[in-house]
């Protein structure tokens, strides 16, 4: 019998880690989509070879560090809880490749190839880890000390903060010692606008990463025992309300329309545990309108090219939602309660801290050392991975 849940277990997790890593081709579809035509190959081939990087800088380095778990043993012992700890491992590594591909957003249409995978190394084997052992392992005693002192530790039941907002504030620091694109911006105040290149392309990345999602929120659980219908329908509500928001607040854009319930699903993963499905809709519709808002105050206002809007997305909306874990999470409104406001204020702010930190260094060390951008004529013909003539136009390619 136990041998039988055991299996149901790895089965659960398996097909957790089998819908998280479709997402990344959300992430591509959405970026594909996004992006500018002549660099729609580039976007699709740094998501997959991120993953991979992601993949070995996990499963050498990354999950050691976070779990004390090392995988240099034999087959057999592998084999043990039949390889439960293997599928875990690959579940939790799908998260753990979330960071680059969010940061592939930002960055987008101007970095270097090769200098990003050597940052997607660093940030998933040593930057992320960091603070998910934290936040999930209880390393240095930090979620004992929140405990001891406001009567609960920091609660991410599916990585608001760990994935999302770490994710957010990473891609901020690579944006900011990257630069805008060429042209983006002109010295007397004008924005060249660079809308999107395929709405279509864009709507599917969207869907799918939307539908994804109820594999990383639910399987989350990491059990079958654990499984709750109750995060799933607060997915669904966070995934309306900042729909509908962003589909009123951005007047009908269809960017921020297919955007907005990704806002949601972000704001949500912390307490989607814990929360009435009413206060998941409100978590939802917030996050929504706080992605309109500060997506066009970031590229408007303050000129900080964010191709996707990947800080205000993942970074803020993030953030958003560890906070909002600690405010809807309470019995007083309607939660499951077991969480403290000051845990989840002090755990999102850590969160951001080391990732802001992480990035400056990650991105500033590679930026002295071997350069991070492209030149001004590798930018224009779309060379975004310098991968031959495969994403020039056939106009450029005939001389026309």
């Amino acid at each position: 019998m136990d041998e039988l849940r055991t299996s149901s277990d790895v089965l659960f997790v398996l097909l957790g880690g089998i819908m998280v890593l479709a997402m990344h081709a959300g992430f591509a579809f959405l970026e594909l989509g996004t992006v500018r035509k002549k660099n729609q190959v580039n976007a699709l081939v740094k998501i997959i070879s991120d993953l991979a990087v992601s993949t070995l800088a996990y499963f050498f380095i990354g999950y050691s560090i976070a779990y004390g778990v090392s995988f240099f043993v034999g087959a057999e012992q592998l084999a043990q809880k039949n390889g439960y700890d293997l599928v875990k491992f690959f579940f939790l590594m799908t998260f753990a490749a979330a960071i680059p591909a969010i940061v592939s957003g930002g960055i987008a249409e101007r970095a270097k190839f090769n200098p990003q995978l050597a940052a997607t190394f660093l940030l998933v084997g040593f930057v992320y880890p960091f603070f998910e052992g934290i936040a999930w392992n209880n390393h240095f005693g930090i979620q004992e000390g929140l405990k001891n002192t406001f009567g609960a530790g920091f609660h991410d039941f599916a990585g608001s903060v760990v994935v999302h907002a770490v994710g957010g504030w990473i891609a901020l620091a690579a944006v900011l010692l990257l630069g805008a694109r060429t042209g983006r911006y002109s010295k007397d105040g004008r924005i060249s606008a660079h809308p999107p290149s395929s709405i279509p392309f864009l709507a599917l990345g969207a869907w799918i990463l939307t539908v994804g999602w109820f594999g990383f929120n639910v399987m989350s659980a990491q059990s079958i025992g654990g499984i709750s219908g109750l995060v799933a329908v607060n997915s669904l509500m966070a995934m309306v309300g900042g729909t509908l928001v962003a589909l009123w607040l951005g007047k009908n854009d269809p960017g921020f329309v297919h955007n907005g319930p990704l806002a949601g699903l972000v704001a949500v993963c912390a307490g989607s545990d814990l929360m009435h499905p009413v206060g998941a809709l409100i978590v939802g519709g917030v996050a929504g309108a706080l992605f309109v808002f500060m997506f066009t105050l970031t590229q408007n206002r303050w000129k900080i090219d964010d191709v996707l809007g990947v800080w205000p997305l993942h970074g803020l909306c993030g953030a958003w939602g560890g906070i909002a874990a600690g405010i809807f999470g309470a019995k007083a409104l309607g939660g499951v309660g077991g969480v403290s406001f000051m845990s989840q204020l002090i755990g999102t702010l850590l969160g951001v801290l080391i990732a802001l930190a992480g990035g400056f260094i990650v991105y500033g060390v590679l930026k002295k050392l071997i350069g991070i951008r492209l030149d001004a004529e590798q930018e224009f013909d779309g060379a975004d991975l310098s991968i031959h003539k495969i994403s020039s136009s056939p106009e450029r390619e005939s001389g026309r």
